[in-house]
């Protein structure tokens, strides 16, 4: 069964799908429910389409999704204050994944009433007069929906109760999953080519779904169809089904479709195009840019509209936005002295807690490995994307608000050096050429960090970083212009957008589908150097906080290989995508999961505990899709020799 209860068939309150102004999509009247009956007249039907796109607040900008996406990866592993949310998933003795897993369940827990929204605007919208362009906003979403769903546990219904892709109004006690090939056949395909030949070229609303985004989510599906059918390491599916087409096409020639799609994304770009620099994509004043296509948006204008308090306490659950926080680690940590000969009574926090896009509000669940540091981001000096992903550089805001420092021009940091505000206080060092010393535990740092000789600034190199003191996220990180000259909101989620699709993706699948044989204008090297060659250009330095321009364009295309592989694209993907749920998939689609997470190093979760563990990951074949949630199972009323069988195999 997919359980709905029948007065809140669309499972979630209305909500504005932009902040700047609720009119700019529909005249509305806000409700905090719908009914069936209201679905079925013209206005509910009208009034039902924004909560297609709050929908993505469930997901996307919550922690605990950002768990499903990352950890276990080569990207990400657990962090010193980690639960098993975060433990769980990296499949390193720390707990197993099972049907109770909460950041494994949270696809089919999110995404269910939205889809029975989406039938019930395809099925009524006609005869009530909604235009076809609209009707395939409602498609564009049940396609993403299934998207995510059979990416994530292979087969699923599409049979909610009342046949398949019908609108279901009552709850039922049973269920069937389709299979894998039956979903992309049945609806994702189809949907997805209805939304690109009817929606509209720009954006009907602000952040509103188009042409272009359906054929970015379009190609992508049939590049991840190709790999399903291709198979190339024998991992299981489930139902179990053979791995053949219902249309009679090959794995090549979905690569050729999603080739082909995606080129049709480039050279038709309407609205869309590429940022001029990395730092451009996201820095937080310049959020909603013409490179993101698709975005779970908030507000800090509107308690209301954003769902939470935008200057209260944030409530680390969707629909915030908090992803940010999982992997910011606890700099208020950091000890500078009020004199320089370090008296007993002299360490304070020279770092406080603020809504700054390279500091906000420390949870510690997830933390980079280094191989993610050192090996991912090897290139730190030509390449922007370091520089533009991570905080390597912490720096003192003690004369802020509410510090109780305001007065105080100077601290002392390490060697007794004095510091400024603004100045470095704590720095990741670039690479491993100069070894810091580094003191027993704590340390006056308050951290464990080390010193150089000459620096004011406490210093860890890429193979100090440990499951407590490691670079934060900046470029997901908190931004606020409310409160220029204090600490701001810290402790509130992010009012930011959280991206969902960005217009570079077509270059990345596009290069994909022709590493594996798909053949047009622009090979899959000419598609990655365009992304490298932005790449090497520079706005700003996030480390040295000072603008900073230069073009390494042509430098990074000549260090690009000739052959493009499989592995340079997923590589070339991390550094693009870092921090933005992608990475499960990508390895998921690729079959490259186990090869490239198996093992990682990091260092331990105490203050001064620099040495590297190599850490082994168990993953096995049934682990490429998640397991269906107990809650589920829990509620079918069916014989239990079923339920096992609903069940994907290994859970």
């Amino acid at each position: 069964m997919i359980n709905f209860n029948k007065k809140m068939v669309l499972g979630a309150i209305f909500l504005s799908l932009t902040f700047t102004g609720c009119n700019e999509i529909l005249d509305e009247q806000p409700r905090s429910v719908y009914t069936v009956d209201y679905l079925s007249t013209p206005d509910g039907i009208n009034q039902s389409f924004t909560s297609l796109y709050r929908q993505l607040r469930l997901l996307y900008g919550n922690g605990y999704f950002m768990s499903n996406c990352q950890n276990g990866t080569d990207e990400s592993t657990w962090a010193q204050s980690a639960d098993g949310n975060f433990r769980e998933l990296d499949m390193s003795g720390q707990g197993n994944i099972n049907p109770n897993t909460f950041p494994t369940s949270m696809v089919w827990g999110s995404v269910f009433p939205y889809i029975n929204t989406a039938n019930g605007i395809i099925e009524k919208g006609p005869a009530a007069g909604v235009a076809e362009s609209m009707i395939s906003e409602a498609r564009f979403f049940r396609a993403f929906d299934y998207f995510m769903l059979v990416q994530t546990y292979g087969g699923v219904p599409l049979d909610l109760g009342s046949g398949e892709l019908k609108f279901n109004t009552a709850p039922v006690a049973t269920s069937v999953r389709n299979t894998v090939p039956e979903v992309y056949s049945k609806v994702i395909f189809p949907d997805l080519k209805k939304a690109v030949d009817n929606l509209p070229v720009s954006p009907r609303v602000t952040g509103g779904v188009t042409k272009n985004a359906a054929r970015l989510f379009l190609a992508k599906a049939y590049l991840t169809y190709g790999w399903w059918l291709q198979n190339p390491n024998n991992i299981p599916t489930y139902p179990e089904t053979s791995r053949t087409d219902p249309d009679g096409h090959n794995a090549q020639w979905y690569f050729q479709q999603a080739y082909d799609v995606a080129m049709a994304g480039i050279t038709n770009p309407a609205p869309y195009s590429l940022q001029a620099t990395f730092y451009d994509v996201n820095v937080g004043s310049n959020d909603r840019n013409n490179e993101c296509m698709l975005f779970a948006d908030h507000t800090s204008s509107s308690t209301y509209y954003n769902e939470s308090d935008p200057v209260g306490f944030g409530s680390g659950w969707a629909p915030d936005n908090f992803a940010a926080w999982m992997q910011t680690w606890n700099y208020t940590a950091i000890k500078s002295s009020r004199t320089a000969a370090w008296g007993p009574n002299d360490a304070v926090s020279s770092i406080q807690r603020e809504a700054a896009q390279s500091l906000g509000r420390p949870w510690v669940r997830m933390c980079p490995t280094l191989g993610v540091i050192k090996n991912t981001f090897a290139d730190k000096t030509l390449d922007s994307r370091y520089d533009g992903t991570f905080v390597t550089t912490y720096r003192g805001n003690w004369n802020k608000n509410g510090t109780g420092l305001t007065t105080v021009p100077v601290l002392y940091n390490a060697n007794g050096l004095p510091v400024q505000p603004g100045g470095a206080i704590l720095s990741f060092l670039n690479d491993d050429s100069q070894t810091p010393t580094y003191p027993s535990g704590a340390g006056q740092s308050g951290v464990g960090a080390g010193t150089l000789p000459g620096r004011a600034d406490w210093v860890i190199a890429p193979n100090g970083i440990s499951r407590i003191v490691y670079p934060g996220l900046w470029k997901i990180g908190t931004y606020r212009t409310d409160d220029p000259n204090g600490l701001g909101y810290p402790n509130a989620g992010l009012t930011r957008p959280f991206n969902v699709a960005k217009f570079s993706e077509f270059y990345f699948i596009a290069a994909e589908a022709a590493v594996k044989g798909a053949s047009g204008a622009m090979s899959a090297r000419d598609l990655i150097n365009v992304i490298r060659a932005r790449a090497g250009k520079w706005k700003f330095n996030n480390a040295q906080n000072v603008s900073y321009v230069a073009d390494n364009s042509a430098a990074m295309i000549a260090a690009t290989p000739a052959t493009i592989t499989i592995d340079y694209i997923l590589a070339e993907r991390s550094r693009e995508y870092y921090g933005e749920f992608y990475r499960w998939y990508d390895l998921v689609r690729t079959q490259k999961w186990e090869q490239y997470a198996a093992t990682y190093q990091i260092g331990g979760a105490s203050y001064g505990d620099h040495t590297p563990q190599t850490v082994t990951r168990t993953i096995k074949p049934f682990h490429y899709l998640r397991p269906i949630p107990q809650g589920q199972l829990d509620a079918m009323e069916v014989s239990a020799d079923v339920k096992a069988k609903y069940q994907n195999p290994g859970y």
